[in-house]
Parts: C-alpha cells; sequence; structure tokens
C-alpha cells in the first residue's frame, strides 16, 4: 500500500503507546512515534518529499494515556472522524487486555466501532498489531492479544486499512526498545515505529526497524534485582495503586495536539 502523494493532514488515535511516555519535553508532554511519523519527509504531488514543517501539512495527537477501547472509540474516534484527514491511526485495546477481568469479545467489538468511525472520511486508515515486551507478562496475556489481533486483521480488511504487524517482529519484543517502567517504548524503540509505519504505507525505507540491536552481556544478578526492586517502587505500586482505587493515569489528561494544526517538530 502507498502513501497518497497528496497527504496533508495526519491524525493519530490512541493511548500511551501513541502518546510516548519515555522521551519527555520541557512543557512536560513526550514525543512518541506519531510525531516522529509527523516530522519525516513526506511525498509530495509532484513525488518529491516535502517536509511536514511547511504549513501545508497539519497534524493533531488526540491519544491519551491510561485510555481503554471504549474509551477512545467514544472520545478520540469522533473527532477524528470529523477532521477528514488523509492519514489516521488508530492503536489500542492492550489496555483492556492487559486487566485482571477482560471481556475480549467485549472489546473486539469496540475496537470494530471505534476503527469505523474514521475509516468512513480519512483517507488511509492505519491499524497495528502492537509489540510485547519478552517476559512473562507477554506470556500470560498472549492469548487475549491475539484474538484482539485477528479481528484487528478483520477490521482492517474490511475498511482497506494498513497493517503495522509489529508483534510478529524480532526486534521490538527486546528489553532494550522499552522504558523503565516495562509498559512503554523508549526514544529509540518509537523511532523503531514511525519507520515501520512509513515502510507500510509504501515510502522509501530510511533504516532498518526490525534489525536486532546488537549483541550485549546480560546483567548481573544484582543489576538485574536493583533493577526489578527500583522497577517495583517507582512503576508496579503506583499502577497497582491505580487499579485498586478505580483511578487512571489519564484521568483528566487532555490529548497533547486536539487540533490539526501545523507541526513545529
Amino acid at each position: 500500500m502507498e502513501m497518497d502523494a497528496n497527504c496533508t493532514s495526519f491524525v493519530a488515535v490512541g493511548d500511551s503507546f501513541t502518546e510516548g511516555m519515555s522521551d519527555g519535553l520541557p512543557d512536560g508532554s513526550y514525543r512518541g512515534w506519531a510525531d516522529l511519523l509527523a516530522a519525516l519527509p513526506q511525498p509530495s504531488a509532484g513525488g518529491t518529499p516535502t517536509s511536514p514543517l511547511s504549513p501545508g501539512f497539519r497534524y493533531a495527537d488526540l491519544a491519551v494515556r491510561g485510555k481503554l477501547i471504549g474509551q477512545i472509540a467514544d472520545e478520540q474516534c469522533g473527532p477524528a472522524a470529523a477532521m477528514g484527514a488523509d492519514l489516521v491511526t488508530l492503536v489500542g485495546g492492550l489496555n483492556d487486555a492487559l486487566r485482571p477481568q477482560c471481556d475480549v469479545e467485549r472489546v473486539c467489538a469496540q475496537f470494530e466501532e471505534a476503527a469505523g468511525r474514521p475509516a468512513k472520511s480519512c483517507g488511509q486508515l492505519v491499524l497495528m498489531r502492537s509489540p510485547g515486551r519478552q517476559g512473562p507478562v507477554l506470556e500470560r496475556f498472549r492469548p487475549r492479544m491475539e484474538q484482539l489481533f485477528a479481528r484487528i486483521d478483520e477490521v482492517a480488511a474490511r475498511h482497506g486499512a494498513v497493517i503495522v504487524d509489529l508483534y510478529a517482529s524480532r526486534a521490538p519484543a527486546d528489553p532494550r526498545l522499552w522504558a523503565d517502567d516495562r509498559l512503554h517504548l523508549n526514544s529509540e524503540g518509537h523511532r523503531r515505529v514511525a519507520e515501520a509505519v512509513r515502510q507500510a504505507l509504501g515510502l522509501a525505507a530510511e533504516a532498518d526497524w526490525d534489525a536486532p540491536l546488537p549483541a550485549t552481556a546480560p546483567p548481573g544478578r544484582f543489576a538485574r534485582r536493583a533493577a526489578d526492586l527500583r522497577f517495583a517502587r517507582e512503576h508496579l505500586v503506583p499502577w497497582m495503586a491505580r487499579r485498586l482505587t478505580g483511578r487512571s493515569s489519564g484521568d483528566g489528561r487532555p490529548a497533547k495536539r486536539p487540533e490539526l494544526l501545523p507541526y513545529e517538530g
């Protein structure tokens, strides 16, 4: 699938995976793969790259951390559809799948509803089979994820959407592409996702986004234990507290780019 040569607008929809959550900026926001994709050269009508930093290219990022797929459908997909953008990316559903109690069939139905809204008005819809970090968490929730991804494939076929399959790739499972919270990608991880989306849209490759990272010696036992303790203190305990109190990291938080505006990079 090749990206429309006249693409001048891009809207990202989703949760923390799209918002970023690892590469902090001075204004308190985060730089995620969607921001990096918006800053990559896009093809012009003449077939040569033109920078999205020009006034003709507009970008909105409606993704908010912690959102479940039903919330994404209700809060983001309507506005995204109304924008009528040339390109819309939708990534969501894993926050639901990672909860202790999850009705996967209901999540699949909500994803189908979410995708259907922007699909009617956008030029090209992009869906994603998200990556999973190697470890016991992925193995525990793998059946749920694969059930969701199978429905995403069906939805993509129905709407002519592009699928970016990170789940089946090699590199994104490497723990070195994930932030200290072990839930979100780090800067290099986001760079690779942006490149994967770019190539799925038919644009010329800038790099091999799925290339394995160089082999390194594994950390020693004491280093692993220190990292585990730091992870539990700084990330796991706060996450459990939110689950027990019914709170979300995205409660009351607005989208960082709620309108289609020229992107400053």
